[in-house]
Order: C-alpha cells, then structure tokens, then sequence
C-alpha cells in the first residue's frame, strides 16, 4: 500500500528551488500541501487540538487539506511574514504576534514529522557567533574573528591579525530610492574604525588569502561539494563571473559538518569555505536555508533528487 502522508512545503509564492523540489516529488507519487504562512488567516486556515499523542488537526489552503497528525515531512524555506493591512498598528502587532506563536507553534509541532530544517532550529543556527563556535568545536578551521561594539578592540584586532573583513551579523534589506540593497561583505583597516563602530555590535573576521571558494551542500547524508573560482572577495555578488567545479569532499570535512548538523538538529546545511593556496578548507558560515539549485544546473549533480530522497524518507 502507498504511504500517502503528505509533504508540507512553507515558502512564499515565488521560489523557484521549491518549485523543482514539488515537481520532483509530483513525479514520485508524494502528496505536496504548499503554504506560505503569510496567507494566514486570508487563504490559510488551521484547526488543531494537542492531545497526548501531540498536535492532531487540520491545515487548509485554497486547494490542498493537511492532517496534522500523519505529515511525512515539512520543508521549511523561506515563507513571508504575517501582515494584517486592515487593522491598525497595535491591533495588528497583536494579530502578528498570535499568528507566529499560534500557527508557527503548530507547525513547529508535528508528530513524527521529519523537518527540514526545523523552524526553531534554523533560528538558532542563524547566529553567526553561534555556528562560528560550532564549527570550531567540530574540528574545522575558523578564521579568527572578532564580534564586538568597541573601537579599541577593533583596532588592536586589525592591527594583530592582519588584512580584516567585516561582515554583516545579519543582513537586513535597505531602500535606497527605489533600490533594493544590503550591507556587503569589505576589507577594513585600523583607519576605517571610528566611533560609530560603539552604536551596535560588529563582526570582523581575519582575511583568508583565498584561492577558490567551495559551496558544500549537505542534504542527510548526501554531500556535494562544488569549487567556485572567480576573483570576486564575495563571490554572491556577480554571479556571471563564477566558475563551477565538482570536487570530493575530503573525510576530515565531511565527518565535521555532519557534527555542525547534528548540534543544531538539522537536516540540510549550505556550507561556505575559503580555500587557501596550501589547499586547506576555511569555514565561513553556514546558511541552514540556503540556495543551491542553480549549481544543480551548473554542475550536473543530482541535489533535487538528493532532497527529494531525504523529504520521502527514502531508506
């Protein structure tokens, strides 16, 4: 007999990695309920009771019903947040905040459902001082880093270990006239600090003299690892000039991401090195909701099919 739980995929309506993800399991005969829980409550509905054999009820969309008691897997990506235009600013902050924690508690929730990756914990692995100092616990080289809202210390840190980066904590979109932008990854001197470095908190990292950069993506237990050559400090900001390459993923990497995974209860990691000239791997951070179909496209390598395996819970 068929096992029929469905698949539940959380995203916004645009995302088109999710799209082949769908499609892929379409083909394999998996039911699919895709949301966004930033439809709730206009087209998204739920009904749930917690019981001691955990949340039982329904989710419901325009086109699709859940039950939330027999779901195979969620695929968590990257969904729209919670607007209610209609009501005023206090109602509606109310409103947010009932949704996220009455919703996204649900579907937090789910009996025997595999996560990928678990809302709470990409939450929790989204802190760069946290995955930072997981990878340096699982064995793996981490540049030394800096996070701090002092001048001084920012100075004597550049001036210490030599050529510095600075990079966003996290990355929040500015408007600039009518253009979508965000703070990007740069080189800093001692010269660059001034006080305003005291009005928040900073991350600077040692620069690794890089000669390739390396994407390793890690879905359960397949991991693809791509080389990308370009000559660009942060190679996300021009893509036309990447150069792709499949590589092995040598053992004393691959066992110490699996670690990264395991401490922070995640399925699916999109893991970012600098590779030096003595062919030593460099961590950089981790994206637990990270692209990666276009290198499937780049490269040949079979990661929608890897994906889908892992949400099927193919043996």
């Amino acid at each position: 007999m068929n096992d029929l739980r469905p698949v539940l995929v959380v995203t916004s309506l645009y995302d088109p990695t999710a799209d082949v993800v769908i499609a892929e399991l379409h083909d394999r005969g998996i039911p699919v309920v895709r949301f966004d829980s930033g439809d709730f409550p206009a087209s998204l509905s739920v009904e749930a009771e917690i019981t001691q054999d955990g949340v039982r009820g329904r989710l419901e969309t325009p086109s699709r019903t859940a039950d939330l008691g027999h779901v195979r897997a969620l695929y968590y990506r990257r969904p729209s947040g919670f607007v209610f235009p209609h009501l005023d600013q206090q109602d509606a902050r109310f409103a947010i905040t009932q949704a996220r924690y009455g919703l996204g508690g649900v579907i937090a929730s789910l009996p025997n459902c595999l996560y990928v990756n678990h809302p709470h914990y990409t939450g929790d692995a989204e802190f760069k001082p946290s995955g930072l100092a997981a990878a340096a616990k699982a064995g793996l080289r981490v540049p030394r880093t800096l996070i701090t809202s002092n001048p001084d210390a920012a100075r004597a840190f550049i001036k210490q270990h030599g050529p510095t980066i600075y990079k966003p904590l996290w990355n929040p979109v500015y408007r600039i006239g009518d253009v979508s932008s965000v703070v990007k990854i740069a080189e800093v001197t001692a010269e660059d600090i001034d006080d305003r470095i005291a009005g928040t908190a900073h991350l600077f990292q040692q620069r690794i003299p890089k000669t390739a950069d390396i994407r390793v993506t890690v879905m359960g237990r397949h991991t693809f690892s791509v080389r990308i050559d370009s000559d660009l400090l942060d190679w996300r900001t021009d893509y036309s000039r990447l150069r792709y390459t499949p590589v092995a993923t040598p053992t004393d990497i691959e066992l110490p991401l699996h670690e990264y995974l395991d401490h922070f209860g995640l399925h699916f990691g999109a893991f970012d090195f600098a590779l030096d000239a003595g062919g030593q791997w460099w961590f950089l951070e981790c994206n637990p909701s990270g692209q990666w179909h276009w290198l499937e496209h780049e490269t040949g390598l079979p990661m929608c099919a890897a994906l889908s395996d892992l949400l099927e819970r193919k043996p």
